[in-house]
């Protein structure tokens, strides 16, 4: 994440130790992504548009909590300090002290400086278990009176417009011009007109700094941006915090492109193959140099404003001449996090990286029934497939089960470091004759 011009002193991590590194709001972005300076702006349920499942019964409501998980973590918290306004949010509306206030940013900071995500070893911890530190930590500050409303107003601004996207029916096709990310899947595409144009595998947040949900807006394309790093452990001495690294710079990790799309988080380039299809930054949409440049074709195209890739090959030959280009009209992009997906004619169950709680048999049964299947109705070795795989895709980055509605206390883990890998399988996918014709497009043109 590049952190604009802020100060060293706060460009801070930003994430949440549940993901919000991405110093976006102002946050110092740990890894590559960067830190607009004005708050998001959501989006009104009437832009959502989607074909509906093939069937005409509505989707039963989703759970409102456990289905919305948002994790509010310290090194969040740290990063929506940069914004001022963030401080007098918190003194106006859930009526803190300057006092508390400071004790807050004190405690936010120093959660920041602990962290090290310079190993490349599996031994982060959970999502849960830094959230609830983090609400722990929040109540010892303020009191459990205010604590509620302080983690409200975190969340609010952290999670974004996730309330336009629980209303839609599950795998939903959009009928319009839009990018889908789906985090679990590892996942991006792009449509047009309702139309799969292409797919790409992509590297997603650690789960200590999450990808949120919600609909956001791409309207520009930068090309060989700068990046200030913060003032962190992590930086290790390459640079120095404060100080731009140029553009086209080896040391620039935000790659020849980078997109952004609201706070908190980016489109964009500088990551190695081996890291798509995993953990790979604090926060944003992580993509190989190659692709990103391929990305900003398929995106301007859809945008009204083509550029082509011999024009952006162009710009990477002046790569140390940042140069933003204006898109003709924003593009929606839709972060969503779907563990249970029907997909060309496939049950898709995905691991809960983000320990949502989503992996339930409620939830199953609920998405099933999206498309005119009972899941009682199957034979009974094919429920008892799927079931075991249900049951092994509950579980977190670490292997540890995910119990629905509660944190991960299963994780002693103590230690600083982000988590960089899955253990274990990362999906559990069956075909069924019932879903034929069915579901969510499959992957076009994306590279294994």
């Amino acid at each position: 994440m590049s952190i604009g011009n802020l100060p060293a002193q706060h460009v801070a991590g930003y994430a949440l130790l549940v993901g919000y590194s991405i110093v976006i709001f102002g946050l110092a972005l740990f890894s590559a992504c960067e830190v607009p300076q004005a708050p998001d702006q959501s989006r009104n349920a009437s832009n959502t548009n989607y074909n509906a499942n093939t069937n005409n019964t509505p989707p039963p409501a989703t759970k409102p909590e456990t289905a919305r998980f948002v994790p509010v973590t310290l090194p969040v918290l740290d990063a929506m300090f940069v914004d001022e306004a963030f401080t007098q949010e918190l003194k106006q509306k859930a009526g803190l002290s300057d006092e508390q206030v400071q004790k807050l940013r004190d405690a936010a900071r120093d959660a920041v400086l602990k962290l090290n995500d310079a190993s490349i070893q599996d031994e982060g911890r959970s999502t849960r278990a830094t959230t609830r530190d983090a609400e722990a930590k929040i109540r010892e500050i303020v009191g459990a009176e205010k604590a509620p409303q302080v983690i409200a107003l975190i969340r609010e601004r952290w999670q974004g417009d996730s309330e336009v996207l629980t209303a839609a029916a599950p795998s939903s096709v959009p009928t319009d011009s839009r990018v889908v990310v789906n985090a679990p899947a590892y996942r991006m595409d792009i449509f047009r007109d309702g139309q799969l144009v292409k797919s790409y595998r992509v590297g997603i947040g650690y789960p200590e700094f999450p990808l949120p949900t919600g609909l956001r807006d791409a309207d520009k394309i930068i090309f060989n941006p700068t990046w200030t790093p913060p003032d962190e452990p992590w930086v290790k001495g390459k640079v120095r915090p404060g100080k731009t690294v140029e553009a086209g710079s080896k040391l620039n990790p935000l790659g020849p492109i980078k997109i952004p799309i609201g706070l908190p988080s980016l489109i964009h380039g500088g990551k190695q193959p081996s890291r798509l299809g995993n953990f790979a930054s604090h926060g944003c949409v992580g993509l190989t140099n190659e692709l990103i440049q391929d990305f900003a074709v398929q995106l301007s195209s859809i945008a009204g404003s083509p550029v082509t890739l011999q024009e952006v090959k162009t710009y990477q030959k002046q790569k140390t001449e940042t140069e933003e280009y204006k898109l003709a009209q924003p593009v929606k992009v839709e972060l969503r996090y779907e563990t249970i997906a029907v997909e060309d004619g496939t049950l898709k169950i995905y691991r809960d990286v983000y320990e949502r709680s989503t992996n339930t048999e409620e939830n199953l049964r609920r998405v099933l029934q999206s498309f005119g299947v009972d899941f009682d109705q199957l034979a009974p070795e094919i429920r008892e497939q799927i079931t075991e795989g249900l049951e092994s895709m509950a579980v977190d980055a670490t292997g540890e089960p995910v119990e629905e509605g509660q944190g991960n206390t299963s994780n002693k883990n103590t230690s600083s470091k982000v988590t960089r890998n899955v253990k274990g399988k990362k999906e559990f996918a069956i075909k069924l004759p019932e879903l034929n014709g069915k579901g969510y497009p499959a992957p076009l043109g994306m590279t294994a």
